[in-house]
């Protein structure tokens, strides 16, 4: 709008997958840039309006079709410079680049590297059960979380723990990496993913301490600040009762004050939180190989 140069976009010229198929050839990945690219599709395609502009403060709100003829006709023509990368540029050099490029004043975390160097369906996945609302209500997250790609984080880890487990070795970030690369493909089973047991609420403080004595890991947490998950019980069996209209949300909360309600939920999220850092360090330390600790907390 202003009429400044757009940074470049990087690009990288990708070999085909099959040497004889010819039709494969001169495709290119975005290695950065891959969201100015969509701002502006969907800017141009009116699905943005414009805000918190301080140097042209009549355009807030405006959508592309807004803008007077003569603005539109100029921001078509404005030009976008590009650098291509060679196919000689494999994954590894493809994340470097975005890396370098991406140390500034403010670094980006690992999701919003995977997020801009690696776009494609299980990453379209991640971002789509990470807006599901039973998850925000179990891992509420601030808003600044929520924009740095946490939530995707979450889920990524969940898929790869849950089928990937085996192959960890120490480096949480290298093995989610390798873990997103092998699954981000067209053929991946999106609903076959989508039907796995993410967001369930059917699980209470006897379940998680079964499933810690199988597997090896610690279920012990602070008592004073989690009270060992017992409230979770109770959670279940509310939720299901509401679920199945057997009582009302008056009855449910009408022996608890907000405030006793507030801590119930504060004591099963630190529960929860602790539980899954014992699985962290079970998984960095490896201890599912050992199986003598089978059984023990």
């Amino acid at each position: 709008m202003l009429g400044l140069p757009i940074p470049y976009i990087f690009v990288a010229d990708l070999p085909p997958k099959d040497d004889d198929d010819s039709d494969d050839e001169a495709r290119l990945e975005i290695v950065d840039g891959t969201q100015r690219i969509r701002t502006l599709d969907r800017f141009i395609n009116n699905e943005l309006r414009l805000c918190g502009l301080d140097k042209l403060k009549k355009l807030n709100d405006f959508k592309f079709k807004d803008l007077p003829l003569a603005r539109r006709r100029r921001f078509n023509r404005a030009t976008i410079r590009m650098i291509v990368l060679t196919d000689k540029a494999d994954e590894e050099i493809r994340r470097d680049v975005f890396e370098r490029i991406n140390t500034g004043s403010v670094e980006l975390n690992d999701m919003e590297k995977r997020r801009g160097i690696s776009p494609g369906p299980f990453v379209n996945l991640l971002e789509e059960l990470a807006r599901d609302p039973k998850f925000r209500q179990l891992s509420p997250l601030s808003e600044t979380l929520v924009n740095k790609r946490e939530p995707e984080e979450f889920v990524l880890r969940f898929f790869a723990y849950l089928n990937n487990y085996n192959n960890f070795d120490r480096r949480v970030n290298l093995f989610l990496n390798e873990y997103l690369e092998k699954y981000n493909h067209t053929e991946i089973d999106t609903e076959a993913m989508r039907k796995e047991n993410l967001f369930s609420g059917n699980i209470d403080g006897k379940r998680i301490r079964i499933t810690a004595d199988e597997y090896g890991f610690s279920h012990t947490t602070d008592y004073a600040k989690t009270a060992h998950g017992s409230d979770l019980v109770t959670i279940k069996t509310n939720r299901n009762l509401l679920a199945h209209g057997f009582k009302s949300f008056a009855e449910v909360g009408r022996d608890k004050t907000a405030d006793e309600l507030l801590e119930i939920k504060s004591k099963v999220i630190r529960y929860l939180r602790q539980i899954l850092q014992n699985i962290e360090q079970y998984l960095v330390n490896k201890d599912y190989l050992d199986l003598s600790i089978r059984g023990n907390p």
